[in-house]
């Protein structure tokens, strides 16, 4: 007999209950703080039954649990963490109310059966961090491009030329010019040598554009500016700045993170060490996974296929379950490999050949990255190029 301990976390509390693989009810539901002394707690009151055979799990949803799976892991106990849409289907199926009570004899019942849930170690929370920092380099890629969008329509509406007199947008020299002058009033109305000194980057070097084609072009300039769009184009420009900065340091970080596993997927072309991590993070452990098809269902890029009958439907979809985060990734990810590997390059000319759209054949890409990207880290074998065909 095994007895079932599940544990519906929240933010302040937890709930917890005992159970075995009958459903008889040993312990009923009760409930701990999220502290250590709720910790302390919960211990002494399972402590008769972890010397037996047994597990404890929960949900892997949110961050209120991390604390409490450090300290069970800490006092070596068997923790496992369970697929949220298994426990709701379980709850479903019996057609039990959702509430924090019955929800712990929920997830309970869930750690019957045991493709339901896997096992989690001390590694757990190596893949944890890593994850922390590709999805936080996610947010501020994201918030750069909120800035960066708004920062373009306040200049088309201040200096709408100013875009092409630069070879590259945002580069360091293009957000420091507006970050002095704002728009093409100030700058029409600035001597010329002020304007040489924004224009010199770092080493010395000086941009394609020179001081007196850009005094030109904003003097002719269509754009007119007033005080409060010179306040916030001045401070949207210190904000994309200060993102980068972070943005540096974070993937700086990740790819020493790189460096130290070495993975070999990175020998894929078009695999950076950034698109590296951000895939490895959200998979973690590949050895809990059966086959490639449970990544790519981890992933959301299977397609949904609705079948009633003699109905089917005409076009599929993805089902975009799983982590968000991943399929983003991956989505990202397949650009580049499309364009620096023939085999994907062919693979996705072939699937357009039959008709199929641009986000559709990248997603049969995507599928076939995952099954090779499975089958080297499971079989430790190194990326053959070759094998592909």
């Amino acid at each position: 007999m095994r007895y079932l301990i599940g544990i519906d976390v929240s933010k302040f509390k937890h709930t917890a209950s005992v159970i075995d693989n009958d459903g008889v009810v040993y312990v009923e539901p009760f409930d701990f703080n999220n502290d250590i002394i709720g910790f302390q707690l919960f211990l002494s009151t399972v402590s008769s039954f972890t010397n037996d055979d047994y597990i404890i799990g929960m949900e892997d949803t949110g961050h209120y649990g991390d604390n409490l799976q450090r300290f069970l892991l800490s006092k070596e106990l068997k923790v496992a963490m369970l697929n949220p849409l298994a426990t709701n289907h379980i709850r479903l199926a019996f057609g039990k109310a959702k509430n924090d009570k019955l929800d712990s004899v929920t997830i309970g019942s869930a750690l019957a059966m045991p493709r339901l849930y896997r096992i989690i170690k001390d590694d757990h929370f190596s893949y944890h961090e890593i994850r922390e920092l590709t999805r936080y380099r996610l947010h501020l890629t994201k918030s750069s491009n909120i800035y960066k969008n708004r920062l373009k329509k306040l200049i088309d509406i201040t200096f709408p030329e100013f875009d092409s007199l630069f070879s590259t947008a945002y580069s360091n020299t293009y957000l420091k010019v507006l970050h002095d002058f704002q728009s093409a009033e100030n700058i029409a109305s600035t001597d010329i040598r002020t304007l040489r000194k924004a224009l010199i980057v770092d080493r010395g070097r000086c941009v394609s554009i020179t001081a007196e084609e850009l005094k030109s072009a904003a003097k002719q300039s269509i754009g007119h500016s007033n005080f409060a769009m010179e306040i916030e184009i001045r401070q949207t420009v210190e904000m994309i700045e200060k993102i980068n900065s972070n943005l540096e340091a974070v993937e700086k970080k990740i790819e020493e993170f790189s460096r130290q596993l070495n993975s070999p997927i990175l020998a894929i072309p078009g695999i950076s060490h950034i698109s590296a991590m951000s895939i490895l993070a959200e998979i973690g452990d590949f050895s809990k996974y059966e086959s490639a098809k449970q990544i790519i269902k981890l992933s959301g890029t299977n397609p949904f296929v609705y079948e009633s009958g003699t109905y089917s439907m005409a076009r599929t979809r993805l089902e975009k379950k799983g982590s968000k985060y991943l399929r983003a990734t991956l989505y990202k990810t397949i650009q580049t490999v499309i364009l620096f590997n023939p085999v994907f390059n062919q693979y996705y000319a072939k699937k357009r050949a039959e008709g199929k759209s641009h986000l559709c054949a990248q997603g049969h890409c995507v599928r076939k990255l995952l099954r090779i990207i499975y089958h080297i880290l499971t079989t430790g074998k190194e990326f053959d190029p070759a094998l592909l065909r």
